[in-house]
């Protein structure tokens, strides 16, 4: 049985973790982004975004994907949201890698 000493906890602990970066864009209405990072697989494979919409100026949680690769990128789509507004995309941190928020952009429906 192994048995993890204090000092080892700490050092894990300590680790550093690797940026992390989520961008959003709008085609009208359809929302979709990329999740990068020095460690890709590890901080950008099959990672969870929360697209989130702002209403009265709080955040409400709107859809949520998880990210595949194409063309070398991790990237995400919530599809057609239908409605317009204030959006931003989160990814949270997991062990080794940060969370990042995008910028907020507003989002119109196509003419």
């Amino acid at each position: 049985m192994a048995v993890m000493l204090p000092t080892a906890l700490a050092a894990q602990a300590a680790a550093p973790r690797a940026p992390v970066t989520v961008t959003i864009r709008a085609e009208g209405t359809d929302l979709s982004g990329t999740v990068s990072s020095a460690k890709p697989l590890r901080c950008a494979a099959n990672r969870t975004v929360k697209l989130y919409k702002l209403i009265d100026g709080e955040p409400h949680l709107w859809a949520n994907d998880t990210t595949e690769k194409q063309g070398g990128k991790y990237v995400w789509s919530t599809g057609n949201t239908g409605t317009p507004g204030r959006y931003y995309a989160k990814v949270g941190a997991k062990p080794g890698c940060r969370g990042d928020v995008s910028p907020t952009i507003r989002v119109m429906p196509s003419s």
